[in-house]
């Protein structure tokens, strides 16, 4: 017996359990984040809470990329694809969505000007800088980082589509 208490310390020190996410939030965007989850009701708010707790509580790691991040949010808050609803959607540079139409708990794809003008999704939360399209968003990098997703500030100058809950 004395010489298992050992192992079961080992094996509990290699657990692959998801860690708290140590991304340090200014005061502004915790208020961004609590603010669009208190604004909003139903599956938007189901959903910009679930995502908040991948992220913020549990830090987890999802296989794959942006997409495939917010499907797994999307999906575990109750909001199966066929109950999501693009309310506007053009191609990169074509049009783009005037940022009076963005919504707390939209999904967006956008060029992420910060990062070689790809493509990339996240989630808007809110505006830091409305004037200047500067919006926070949930965003997940992938790309086998190994990195949990994180709340960012994004240029959302090139909103090209975005989706709701239904």
């Amino acid at each position: 017996m004395k010489k298992l208490i050992p192992l079961l310390f080992i094996l509990a020190a290699c657990s692959t359990a998801p860690k708290p996410n140590p991304q340090p939030l200014s005061d502004s965007h915790h208020y961004l984040i609590e603010q669009a989850e208190r604004e909003t009701s139903g599956r938007t708010r189901a959903v910009l809470a679930q995502a908040r707790q991948m992220t913020l509580v549990h830090g987890e790691i999802i296989k794959g990329g942006c997409w495939d991040y917010l499907d797994t949010a999307w999906t575990r808050a109750g909001v199966p694809r066929n109950a999501r609803k693009i309310v506007f959607a053009d191609k990169i540079g074509g049009n783009y969505a005037p940022s009076d139409q963005l919504r707390a708990g939209d999904w967006i794809y956008h060029v992420n000007h910060s990062y070689h003008g790809v493509e990339h999704s996240g989630m808007f939360i809110g505006w830091v800088d409305k004037s200047r399209h500067l919006g926070l968003t949930l965003s997940y990098a992938g790309e086998k980082r190994k990195e949990p997703a994180r709340y960012k500030v994004y240029d959302l100058s090139s909103v090209y589509q975005i989706m709701r809950a239904e």
